[in-house]
């Protein structure tokens, strides 16, 4: 085995000490969305909860592997997004912006963390009201719920990304939902949030993947948005996008001073990961990133919005695939959700049936204190859809 096989090798599941950054990453995100939904309520404004959950994100990750002798990177691997009712995804405004919550909004959350760039992403719907949620909004919330965990259930070992596909299309027309067209969910490794390998979220002929096979010890985020309406997400104004990402395969020589300072700060603040603009100096971000933009030295994190009066819902959860089965590390509790529709497709209630640890051939004995995690998902009760966290 080569050097570079080695080094391959040893940053993947396969090193207990990999898995411990994940499991922190995971712990850590999953307290910071608990944060977030309770920062969600009428009136508050959208980004003082942004900011006070990448707060959370830094201050969190900086208490840990304080002592190590060679110094980690650690942090917010996806800045928090709030996107409201028919607002799909990235919204994470700037400081200026007054956007607030109002009752009844569905909200979706959207964060991520990492520790030496092993990433835990996570994503949850919540609604803004007392009690049970019903209708098309419970309809869609639970389009997302039961996918994920048909996806967590069909995202193992041998299992194919084509697979998980088709199975989630199915759930959300059970629910008389579409999934939203052109996400993906990607393969994790260390700082990279978009791997090579991907499942698509439904196939057509527009959008087209390499076909893959999940194998032992890979790491995934599972990224499943739903929609009562079309699932055709559309860019309305430009000017909404704040989350960019260094493309770091792309070089050119900036013109505008402006331009270069923001350039050389996002080089030497975030030269890998996601970040918001918020974090730049506000005058001269505006000017600089435009020609950023323009030379494709960033590739942007759009905010996409379905029809007004559209409901969209969103789960995302992060899974390792361990060589005892799968393991989601993050999630959140749904509310109360009655739903109009029912689960009656047998394949769908096979594929909740899953179990999602492997059994291990000759009988060896059980970890004490550890639950079983065979359970069926009952996706029309999804008082608490999310796994249970081990």
């Amino acid at each position: 085995m080569s050097d570079d096989e080695r080094e391959e090798k040893e940053l993947d599941l396969s090193s207990s000490e990999v898995v411990t950054k994940y499991k922190t990453s995971a712990e850590i995100i999953n307290k910071a969305l608990k944060l977030v939904v309770s920062e969600c309520k009428p009136k508050a404004k959208i980004v003082d909860i942004c900011e006070k959950g990448d707060a959370f994100i830094r201050e969190q990750t900086s208490n840990v592997y304080k002592n190590v002798k060679k110094k980690i990177e650690r942090g917010v691997a996806f800045p928090t997004c709030i996107s409201v009712n028919n607002t799909i995804c990235h919204f994470s405004p700037l400081a200026s912006d007054e956007t607030v919550l109002e009752e009844g909004d569905i909200v979706k959350i959207d964060l991520a963390c990492h520790i030496d760039g092993f990433i835990a992403a996570v994503a949850h719907t919540h609604v803004l009201q007392e009690g049970p949620v019903t209708g098309r909004a419970a309809d869609v919330i639970s389009a997302a719920n039961t996918a994920a965990e048909v996806a967590l259930r069909l995202v193992r070992p041998g299992k194919k990304n084509k697979d998980v596909t088709d199975a989630i299309q199915k759930v959300a027309a059970a629910y008389d939902c579409k999934i939203v067209e052109g996400v993906l969910s990607h393969q994790l490794k260390q700082f990279v949030i978009d791997g090579n390998k991907v499942v698509l979220s439904i196939s057509n002929p527009d959008t087209r993947v390499d076909d893959a096979e999940f194998e032992e010890n890979e790491v995934y985020a599972i990224d499943i948005l739903t929609s009562s309406g079309e699932g055709k997400p559309k860019l309305l104004d430009e000017k909404q996008t704040t989350i960019y990402k260094r493309a770091v395969d792309k070089n050119y020589h900036l013109k505008m001073k402006a331009s270069r300072f923001i350039f050389s700060e996002i080089s030497q603040k975030f030269p890998i990961m996601p970040f918001s603009a918020r974090a730049l100096e506000e005058k001269r971000a505006r000017l600089g990133l435009v020609e950023c933009m323009n030379h494709e030295l960033l590739q942007p994190y759009p905010v996409l919005h379905e029809k007004p009066g559209d409901f969209v819902a969103h789960i995302k959860f992060t899974v390792l695939l361990m060589p005892n089965g799968s393991d989601r590390v993050t999630s959140h509790p749904l509310q109360e959700l009655q739903p109009t529709k029912t689960i009656d497709d047998p394949e769908i209630k096979a594929w909740l049936a899953l179990g999602t640890k492997t059994k291990k051939k000759g009988g060896g004995k059980k970890k004490k204190g550890k639950k079983e995690d065979k359970a069926e998902a009952e996706p029309e009760d999804s008082t608490n859809g999310a796994t249970p966290q081990e």
